[in-house]
Formats: C-alpha cells, structure tokens, sequence
C-alpha cells in the first residue's frame, strides 16, 4: 500500500522493530509527531475529569439532584472502561489511522452536544459518548507504539502517555477557571474546539499503519480474553497494573478528606492546586522510558512499585506536615508513571499485530483497580482516617511488589525450561 498521507515530521531512519514483516512500518517519527500526539492523548481524555468540580453549577442549572450530578462521574468512569474493552480492540483490524482520527472527531461532536445538554438525563447520555470515544488516546498510544524500532518504544510510549496524564491531572483546573468565566456549559464547548483541531491535525500528519488481522468484531473481542488466558504476562502484568494503581487512587480520595479538615482547612480550589505536584511524575516517566529502553525495564518496574510503598510511609507522617505530604505525593506519582511506562512496554513486545487488545486487557484492569482503591478509601477513612489508607496504600502496593516478585520467579523457571 502507498503512503499518500503527508510526512513533514517523520524521519529517515529504517524502523527495525519486530513488527509483523508484513506490516508496512513508517519510518521512525520525529519528537514534534510524537508530541502532537500526546497533546490530542491529553485533550481527548480531559472530557472525562470535567464534570468533577462542576457538579454543584450542574445541579442548580438543570435543577436535578446532587444524586443524580453525582452520577455523571460514575458515567464517565463507565464509559471509559466500556470503550476500552469494545473499541480499543478494533486498532488491531482497522486502519489505524483512520480509528484515532475517527474518535477524536467523535469526541468533539459529543462534548459540543453536552454542553447545550437541557436535561440531566442528557447530561449522562452526552457523558457516557464522550467517554467511549475518549478511549481514542489509548489507540493513540499503540500508535505510537507501531511506530518506532523496538530499541526506541519505551521514549515514544512514555511521551504520548505523558499527555493522557497531564490531561487528566489539569482538567480539573482548567474546568473550574473556565466554569467561572461562562458557566459549566463553556466548559464543554471551548473544549470541543482544539480537540477538533487535533482531530485534523492527526488526519494531516499521522503516516499510516495498516492492520494485517483480519477477524470478525465478536472473534476480535473473543481473542481479547484468549490473549489474557495465553499470555502469562499479561495476566501478572494486569495485576500489578491493578494494585499498583489501587495503591495510588487512596491518595486521590483521602487527600481531599485530609486538607479539607483540621489542621489544614483547605478550600477546593485550593485542593486542586495542590493535586498538580503530580505533573512531577508526569515529567519523570519519560526518563523511566529511557531506562526501559536500555533493557531495564524490570528494574524500573520494581523501583517504582518501591517507591509507591515508601510514598505511603512519607505520607504517614503528612498527616499534619504539609511538606511531607508534598514529598509523599511525588514519590507516589513518579512510581506509579515508572510503573505504568515499564509495564507498557514489557506487554507491547509480545504480540506487535495484537497491541491494541493487549491495551485494553491491561488497562481495563488498572482502571478496575483504581476503581477499587478509591471505594476502599472511602470505607477506612470513616473507620481510621488517615492513618488507616496510609496503611491501606502501602498494602496495597506491597501486594503489587509480591506480584512482581512473583512474576521474576515464573519467568526465570519458564526460562530454564
């Protein structure tokens, strides 16, 4: 197939990865492609953390209850992780190019229609659209992934990933200053314009990368759960992506309690600043991606479930010290982004014609995982407060370290055999 689709930023170096030979691989992208991809990543999943600091605005608007507002962010995380099983699969059957652009544009059309939503029922529907189209940046990521040399992978992962985080950690901040300025609805509607324009941009610079599986959408969604049955890493991969973000979403929640009350008495905006310390780890993962490019990718795996559990005992003496917390927060996101990147990279060298099932089998765990952490947060904090999810966090991300452990052992007996 002849590439007609315009290269101003690709460059000329052969792409030696361990694709599918017959697989057309473009020439290795230069940083300027991978960095527009990671801010269409961003501004794709920003949609979904809008609607957190806008509840209170939402119900005196549509005049629904706090109930049914509460609900739009429930719908959000639903739509998401109903996208990552359902449409984050069909990157490996469809033109890839094509499904990215495709989602993106979709993603703008939804948060444009949310935003002139009359009704809270329409509010939900217009949230759950947006959400499942959202899952276009992970498609993105394995786009990225289909387009470097294995020796590269880990950096160009790393960088298109770095935007679906700073994405999701700035919404919040930027829907309340937007909110402020016109109103929940100008939250929605500004939004749509650069992730239309990011829509066009991908469609102008991505080269293509053709799919060569040719399987039925229900085979394609069987093959999914084949994949996790057939692959033991993944399967121990999944796992520790789900503790490791459990351990890191206690954070999320209690942190919120903590500042809100004695001694601190924070209000909410001043909450949300606070929350960008994790731009820090948003910033270290592309190192993180350099050592798993070196073939350390074990060694950051287990270096950043380390210092996710040390995270937690600084945070333990943050209870009334605002500099431990802040260095406790740190700790937390440069391990759990030194996880995340490590684990990419060890599940998008397995199978390079399955990367976008692969993907969604592993991020549909972390998210569950996140899921979970933040509902047993809201349970120990009522019973121990913050000395109690300081606990919880740190088992949970020492259960991630003996999954690990387990996992080096597996490997190596398989290895001598």
């Amino acid at each position: 197939m002849t590439d007609t689709a315009p290269r101003p930023w690709a460059g000329t170096a052969p792409a030696t990865s361990r694709e599918d030979p017959r697989e057309h691989t473009p020439p290795t992208p230069r940083r300027a492609l991978l960095l527009l991809m990671a801010v269409a990543t961003g501004l794709s999943c920003a949609g979904n953390y809008f609607a957190q600091p806008l509840l209170d605005l939402i119900t005196r608007d549509l005049h629904v209850s706090a109930t049914l507002a509460g609900f739009v962010v429930t719908a959000s995380q639903a739509g998401y992780a109903l996208g990552l099983l359902l449409i984050v699969p069909l990157g490996d059957v469809l033109d890839r190019r094509r499904l990215a652009v495709g989602l993106l544009a979709a993603t703008a059309v939804f948060l444009a229609c949310t935003s002139a939503a009359p009704t809270g029922a329409l509010l939900l529907a217009g949230t759950v659209a947006v959400a499942l189209t959202a899952v276009g940046a992970q498609v993105v990521v394995g786009y990225a992934a289909a387009l470097v040399p294995d020796e590269a992978r880990g950096r160009a992962v790393a960088t298109v990933m770095s935007g679906v985080l700073l994405g999701g950690l700035l919404a919040r901040t930027v829907s309340g200053v937007l909110a402020g300025l016109g109103g929940w609805r100008t939250v929605y509607w500004v939004s749509a314009i650069p992730v239309a324009v990011m829509a066009f941009l991908l469609h102008r610079h991505l080269p293509r990368v053709p799919s060569t599986a040719r399987l039925s959408y229900p085979a394609l969604l069987r093959s999914s759960l084949s994949l996790l049955r057939a692959e033991p890493l993944l399967r121990w991969r999944s796992a520790i992506g789900a503790l490791s973000l459990a351990a890191y979403s206690v954070q999320l929640t209690a942190l919120t309690f903590l500042l809100a009350g004695p001694p601190f008495g924070w209000s909410e905006s001043r909450i949300g600043l606070f929350g960008l310390l994790g731009v820090v780890g948003v910033v270290t993962m592309t190192f993180a991606g350099r050592l798993n490019d070196r073939g350390l990718v074990q060694y950051v795996t287990g270096c950043g479930i380390a210092t996710l559990g040390g995270g937690w005992l600084l945070l333990l003496a943050g209870g009334r010290s605002l500099l431990w917390l802040a260095v406790g927060i740190v700790a937390l996101n440069v391990g759990q982004q030194a996880v995340l990147n490590s684990s990419q990279t060890v599940l998008y060298a397995l199978r390079p014609e399955a990367r976008n099932r692969l993907n969604s089998v592993f991020m549909t765990s972390f998210f569950i995982g996140g899921a979970t952490g933040s509902a047993l947060t809201a349970l120990v904090w009522a019973r121990a407060g913050w000395s109690g999810v300081c606990l919880l966090g740190a088992g949970l991300a020492a259960a991630a370290l003996a999954v690990w452990g387990l996992e080096r052992l597996s490997t190596a007996h398989l290895s001598s055999h």
